[in-house]
């Protein structure tokens, strides 16, 4: 039986990445009183909570996934203050806010690493991951970094290597150490005691490295396009056995949730990225003692088959037990759907179509900010690119800025993002033709499809807390059944630019969806689903 005082089961969390959500300041960069002034846009949606993505003090080279204080806002973020108000305006408009928290590393700039690299024997000397070079000179093992190279630098301080899975200003604090683990949980409790309600956890299955540094084994096969797969960066090339999802990881999470548990109706949300995410996905939320919901990159390939999808979701099925899982086909570490999936083509009709899906599926949801509106991914060229991850794989892979550009509000040269003439990353011309004040009068825009669907969601709670069950699928349609207590729900979905004909198998009744959304309807003794469409029917128990 689903426990309903637990808001986030069947929540749509909306995620906004607050350098580019609205400047409220015009010094080009996006910041917390910008969210709060656009509070009611986010509540107008319907959804049920906030993801803020990092707003800490930071040196930004990672763009806040780099952090230098756990317990402040960056200056260009805002104040504390301004954090408070943001959580009593969400509060206010019925509104959850998650925070992220990136406690897997650190910047080279927090205090704490600042201590650590000056001498092998202060306070803080393991509280990150230093190793002696070999006899040779050369760096510990094999292990590599996600943005490219070995995942070890060399510290002329200490003369050792400290590991690092990102940026080599990222060092990766030692969770072995069980005060690390007392400091990192007492920063979670800091945003506890400000009334978050809950946290989407960065990295969630990289905390513990094996102790004895095993060297991670080659894969037997590399397969471009799978999960996390790009052949021109080498960290595809290894099986990730002892740098990350160690069974250790289990305890930690644990003890995060026996904290959680101590302050009611707060939650987790773990991203979980590895060579066997959704067997990870269950482990970690089983059992409730440990995250309450995980979602992996399985959704954020460009992999757009119904086929993948309900391979996707039977796999987690599967072995999910009591768990639960969070599902998100976009977000800002990715290429935005409409042109991953979509191909820019037919955008309006495919973003209808692929957030009706994905807001069908069992479990809770994300939504980038920007997906409500069709965006697609900007184009910038290599001069205007920030990301370091993209300047480093450039030109085969463009990096991340794309999807990272600021929210189009106005159809204006800036976007209504703001005043300035020097906005953080350019707006892109595309996207302001699909500004929120170009979608708003226009009952058929993608705006007015996400905002009723989510009430669609709302009202059936069938779409938020039902059992699935697939029926079919090809590569461009899925029908599935979603059934909880006395509702039990048929949906059926059209991928695809031509009609799609089924067999009407089961007597079903078809609900109205509304206006915004491409409708699939029942014709003697078939079902069709027109191009990029929906059907929504009622069976019998």
């Amino acid at each position: 039986m689903t426990n309903h005082s637990e808001w986030w089961r069947g929540a749509v969390i909306y995620q906004v990445y607050p350098r580019s959500f609205f400047d409220s300041n015009n010094d080009g960069i996006g910041d917390l009183p910008g969210v709060t002034q656009k509070m009611d846009y986010i509540a107008a949606l319907g959804v049920d909570a906030i993801w803020l993505s990092p707003f800490f003090t930071s040196p930004m080279k990672d763009f806040g996934y780099d952090v230098a204080d756990y317990c402040n806002v960056d200056p260009i973020f805002g104040t504390l203050d301004d954090f408070d108000q943001l959580i009593q305006s969400a509060h206010n408009h019925g509104l959850k806010v998650m925070i992220d928290q990136v406690l897997n590393h650190s910047s080279d700039q927090h205090p704490w690493f600042v201590e650590s690299r000056s001498s092998h024997n202060n306070d803080k000397a393991d509280w990150y991951i230093w190793a002696d070079a070999k006899p040779d000179g050369t760096v510990p093992n094999n292990w590599l970094s996600v943005f490219g190279g070995p995942a070890w630098h060399w510290d002329s301080r200490r003369r050792q290597y400290y590991l690092h899975n990102f940026l080599d200003s990222q060092p990766d604090l030692n969770f072995h150490n069980p005060d690390v683990v007392d400091a990192v949980l007492d920063t979670v409790e800091f945003w506890l005691q400000r009334g978050v309600d809950g946290f989407r956890l960065d990295t969630a299955n990289y905390y513990y490295h094996d102790v004895e540094l095993r060297n991670n084994p080659p894969k037997e096969e590399v397969v471009e396009g799978s999960i996390g797969v790009r052949l021109d960066n080498p960290y595809a090339y290894q099986l990730h056995l002892y740098d990350k999802s160690r069974p250790e990881n289990i305890g930690f999470l644990q003890r995060l949730r026996q904290l959680l548990d101590q302050y009611p109706n707060t939650t987790t949300v773990g991203e979980v990225g590895c060579d066997f995410a959704l067997e990870t996905m269950a482990a970690y939320t089983q059992g409730q003692d440990k995250l309450h919901m995980c979602y992996s990159f399985d959704l954020l390939t460009h992999d757009a088959s119904m086929k993948h999808i309900r391979n996707t979701m039977e796999t987690i099925e599967a072995g999910l037990g009591d768990g639960w899982p969070c599902w998100s086909i976009g977000n800002h570490d990715v290429e935005r759907v409409v042109t991953r999936w979509g191909q820019n083509q037919d955008a309006i009709a495919k973003s209808k179509v692929y957030m009706a899906m994905l807001l069908s599926l069992r479990g809770s949801v994300c939504l980038y900010q920007g997906e409500e509106l069709g965006l697609p991914e900007a184009e910038l060229s290599f001069e205007q690119l920030v990301d370091p991850f993209g300047i480093a794989f450039w030109p085969e892979f463009k990096g991340r800025d794309g999807c990272r550009t600021p929210m189009p509000w106005e159809n204006t040269e800036l976007g209504g993002f703001t005043q300035s003439s020097q906005p953080w990353l350019p707006m892109d011309e595309k996207q302001r033709a699909l500004a929120v004040s170009e979608q708003e009068g226009n009952r058929d825009s993608v705006l007015h499809a996400y905002r009723d669907f989510l009430h669609v969601r709302r009202t059936h709670p069938a779409l938020c807390y039902g059992d699935i069950e697939f029926l079919y699928n090809d590569d461009t349609t899925l029908t599935f059944v979603r059934q909880y207590q006395e509702q039990r729900l048929f949906i059926a979905i059209n991928t695809a630019a031509q009609d799609k004909i089924l067999p009407l198998e089961q007597a079903l009744t078809v609900l109205t969806l509304p206006e915004a959304l491409n409708s699939g309807y029942v014709d003697g003794n078939t079902i069709v689903l027109p191009p990029y469409s929906i059907l929504l029917a009622s069976l019998p128990l």
